[in-house]
């Protein structure tokens, strides 16, 4: 990768991240009312905080993984689908903490909110852990030509480890911003991955060499023992 490509790629990144910020800072402060909502800005650190560091290592050591990463047009038709369901997951699940906060729906105890926190840090390090063991975990379901099948570290354990991490991160993210009412929203994402997860094995057992055969050897997609 050309300095000049590395320069636009740092670019975009960041910028997306600080628009992500900026988006995510409207929906949880305005329906506040406020900006004394210590558990959004705790929850805004433990989620933005590592990803500056994981963004500034991956520049250094696999530009390509955000190239991909930076790619948002799905080709499959299901998938597209699923992400225009995600949005309306996404908006509500951290719009209502905000009104949660203004209007005193829930009181949930401190220490159930540290532990969420936690919960999501944790589902954010799995995320991290397989982006670094698969360079070619694009945010888009595709196949590359040259793409090999993974199957050490996480991909030992499950098919679809990033998804466990994902789960983790959304579904506590709720409990973290001290709103029992958001977990109803926040809920959706797991057949939104599922659906998902089955359409994006078909391509991979379509597209992808050896992936019918890494299928056999890993048996579980999400929980060892369950499915």
């Amino acid at each position: 990768m050309t300095s000049n490509h590395l320069h636009t790629l740092k670019r975009k990144v960041f910028g997306r991240i600080a628009l992500g910020i900026l988006a995510l800072g409207v929906l949880l402060f305005l329906p506040a009312g406020t900006i004394a909502f210590w558990e959004a800005w705790l929850y805004l650190a433990i989620l933005y905080i590592p990803m500056f560091f994981a963004l500034i290592y991956f520049i250094k050591n696999d530009p390509e993984l955000l190239e991909r990463r930076m790619r948002l047009k799905e080709k499959e038709i299901r998938q597209k689908l699923i992400v225009k369901f995600g949005w309306i997951y996404f908006i509500l699940a951290f719009l209502i903490p905000g009104f949660d906060k203004r209007y005193g729906w829930s009181d949930i105890p401190v220490v159930a909110v540290i532990a969420a926190d936690i919960i999501a840090l944790l589902g954010y390090g799995i995320f991290i852990l397989v982006l670094k063991e698969n360079s070619y975990a694009s945010r888009i379901i595709e196949v590359e030509p040259e793409q090999k099948v993974i199957s050490t570290g996480p991909y030992a354990i499950v098919r679809h480890p990033m998804y466990v991490g994902v789960m983790l991160m959304y579904i506590f993210s709720p409990l973290a911003l001290d709103s029992y009412w958001a977990l109803l929203p926040s809920l959706m994402i797991i057949p939104l991955i599922v659906v998902r997860i089955l359409n994006e094995e078909h391509v991979l057992e379509k597209d992808l060499a050896g992936y019918k055969e890494y299928r056999q050897k890993v048996r579980y997609r999400l929980i060892p023992g369950i499915w």
